[in-house]
């Protein structure tokens, strides 16, 4: 239904996807000129820095498009409509998902994703079967990853109230972070990502196999094959998180 409202306006959503696209093109811009000035970044060339850029931004906006309406979670309980999609006969959450769909947002995926394939021409990488199969499924396993965080921080609505900004350091703050690698961050930080909100493996664990990178934390190896795992985990505890919500929740009687 949204993405038929959109598409009702094709002039103004070409115009809103263009827009879309050239913003979020300026962050690889702004790598590219540091190359302008140095050969390396932390030890990593630009392709490199590329195919860390192209993972990330496909990630994270592919979860932005499919799950980043469950911001407005905060607005529901304030005004007390969230009580509306608790009485019809679909899933709540995906109602709050689906909610305002915004198909421009594939700018950003459709971006990160000409990066990345340009890293990957650029790259001088020996490329076997475990390092193809690997980087199609850091894709799909960092998308479920930031889907899982972005729910996950957004439930934290039904106590704190108001909490996207705070939800949004983990996001696009991690989504940053994630363009540069392990190598120019403080050991604790990196530790940070790995061991309690598990960014890492949404590109960088994963990225030290397939380029052939040690890894800083000298981490088993097994952690660079973990992201379906930590997917999995991720998606059950954002799930035990909802449920936690919802018993939680208290209507406005509105």
């Amino acid at each position: 239904m949204w993405t038929r409202s959109s598409m009702s306006y094709r002039a103004s959503f070409t115009m809103m996807f263009a827009a879309n696209t050239v913003i979020t093109f300026l962050d690889f811009a702004v790598i590219v000129l540091m190359f302008r000035h140095t050969a390396t970044l932390g030890g990593w060339a630009l392709p490199e820095l590329g195919f860390l850029y192209g993972t990330s931004g496909f990630a994270l906006g592919m979860a932005n498009m499919l799950v980043g309406s469950i911001d407005a979670l905060g607005d529901r309980i304030r005004t007390g409509t969230l009580d509306v999609m608790l009485i019809r006969p679909a899933p709540a959450l995906a109602q709050l998902c689906a909610e305002r769909f915004s198909l421009r947002r594939i700018g950003r995926p459709a971006q990160s994703a000409a990066v990345l394939l340009w890293s990957l021409a650029a790259l001088e990488v020996g490329w076997t079967w475990d390092k193809v199969l690997l980087t199609v499924v850091l894709l799909i396993s960092g998308t479920v990853i930031y889907c899982a965080i972005w729910i996950g921080f957004a439930c934290l609505q039904f106590w704190w109230g108001e909490t996207r900004e705070f939800q949004n350091s983990f996001t696009f703050g991690g989504g940053v972070m994630l363009q540069y690698p392990p190598t120019v961050f403080a050991k604790e930080l990196v530790l940070g990502v790995v061991f309690v909100v598990p960014l890492a493996f949404v590109n960088w664990l994963p990225a030290l196999h397939i380029l052939g990178r040690p890894d800083p934390l000298g981490l088993p190896v097994a952690f660079r094959f973990a992201s379906p795992l930590v997917a999995a985990l991720c998606v059950l505890a954002t799930g035990l998180a909802w449920r936690a919500g919802l018993r939680a929740y208290r209507g406005t009687g509105s």
